[in-house]
């Protein structure tokens, strides 16, 4: 149960936990079946800090071999949309070099991070590079990001044109630990651009 503190600044939901949980179980079996395929185990790479409830989740319903690692590439700061401008910040521990590479996001949106992330993996040799996201918001995307080797996109769900938080997404890094996803009131936000 979520306190009324912890709910405070939300508008709506989007996304309930059990709605979450369904479909999330969906796409993991979804991802299951293509990387049972694979003459070798994948590398999961999930993008901290935003993806790391979904990729807990999804992960622990994949029955399969595979490798998780992190990689931190930061484009928000405390802001509401992308700088445009990504950067790696943390680099993977695991070799990737010949793998095949499942990328998981918490959200899609302009494409410039998974761009990045993309050709970041490309450059230490991934054989190929799959995109998983909780989350494609597809109406800002900017970026035509290419999959690499036969990728796959995977996406839990197609999301409005709003700025939500919840299950791992943040604004100023609150609201992570919320388990559903919803859209956060502008004045939450607008108090600290209006400076």
């Amino acid at each position: 149960m979520v306190s009324e503190a912890a709910n405070a600044g939300i508008d709506r939901v989007l996304w309930t936990e059990a709605e979450i949980a369904t479909r999330v179980a969906e796409v993991a079996s979804e991802l299951a079946a293509d990387i049972r395929r694979l003459a070798e185990p994948a590398v999961v790479v999930g993008v901290a800090t935003g993806a790391f409830l979904f990729l807990a989740d999804l992960v622990r319903r994949v029955d399969v071999p595979l490798a998780v690692d992190l990689v931190r590439v930061e484009s928000y700061g405390d802001g509401t949309e992308s700088s445009g401008r990504p950067r790696v910040t943390s680099d993977l521990k695991v070799d990737v070099a010949g793998k095949h590479v499942v990328v998981v996001e918490d959200i899609v949106d302009t494409g410039n991070t998974v761009s990045c992330l993309i050709a970041h993996l490309q450059k230490k040799g991934a054989l190929s590079i799959s995109v998983c996201t909780f989350l494609d918001k597809p109406a800002r995307r900017t970026v035509d990001f290419q999959l690499v080797g036969g990728g796959k996109f995977y996406r839990g769900f197609e999301c409005p044109d709003s700025f939500v938080v919840g299950y791992g997404m943040d604004y100023a890094e609150l609201y992570r630990n919320l388990p559903y996803v919803g859209v956060l009131k502008p004045e939450m936000y607008s108090k600290k651009t209006d400076n």
